[in-house]
């Protein structure tokens, strides 16, 4: 074989390859997902709080007492768990619709408030399945061997004795996250709404890779941040 031919031929393969790596990475790419949040805009722009800690917001509403939050509530179907991660393309969201647990709820003693929950990461999806089993295969999330996240609430900021039924109330939570079997101290910054009879709480958490013991998967053509965000979508019933 002539060298020119050889070359070209070269210039061929390297080609063809470039191109199957270009279709690799646009496959993977594109963020399938939209958050949906539990609580209902007008709910959260109305979380306005006065002097005395008690929501002002929506005053005709009817007033919400201990009698109708204290006690323990349980994790519906409706709840969704979401993971986002921040590329230099786009934000991707995966989402875990199969959550479940129990909070206990104390207005008058927020030390007495527990919760804890657990989401199946086997169904974690970002509409893509090339993308999705890559992520759930033993170079990150490794679900074959940690089928299961878990959340375990250890304390709540105080919350006001009466509440305005859909309206939001804020609440901070700290607690221990647990993914990969690796323990995260975090803090959720969360709404929380009463409405028909439902608690419904909405909050966020940022955490990095290396938190759970994984390594940024970013490359030569794609940067990846290293910060996770994880965010609660939660709708609770009275047990």
């Amino acid at each position: 074989m002539k060298k020119s031919t050889w070359v070209w031929s070269a210039a061929v393969v390297v080609a063809a390859g470039a191109v199957a790596a270009f279709i690799l990475l646009n496959n993977s790419l594109g963020n399938n997902v939209e958050i949906e949040s539990v609580i209902p805009e007008q709910s959260a722009n109305n979380s306005s709080t006065g002097a005395a800690g008690i929501n002002t917001a929506n005053a005709a509403a009817a007033p919400v007492t201990g009698d109708q939050l204290n006690g323990s509530w349980s994790i519906t179907d409706a709840s969704k768990v979401y993971w986002s991660v921040t590329t230099s393309k786009e934000t991707v969201n995966f989402v875990d619709p199969s959550v479940d647990g129990s909070w206990e709820v104390n207005l008058e003693d927020a030390a007495a408030m527990n919760g804890e929950g657990t989401i199946d990461m086997t169904t974690l999806d970002s509409g893509n399945g090339q993308r999705d089993e890559h992520v759930k295969s033993g170079d990150f999330l490794d679900v074959a061997q940690f089928p299961q996240a878990e959340f375990m609430a250890t304390s709540f900021s105080a919350l006001p004795a009466e509440w305005t039924e859909g309206t939001a109330v804020p609440v901070e939570m700290k607690g221990t996250l647990t993914v990969k079997g690796i323990e995260k101290e975090v803090t959720f910054q969360s709404q929380a709404v009463y409405s028909a009879g439902q608690l419904m709480l909405s909050g966020t958490t940022v955490v990095t890779f290396a938190d759970f013991g994984m390594t940024n998967p970013h490359s030569i053509v794609l940067d990846t941040e290293n910060d996770l965000e994880v965010r609660l979508e939660l709708v609770l019933d009275r047990q």
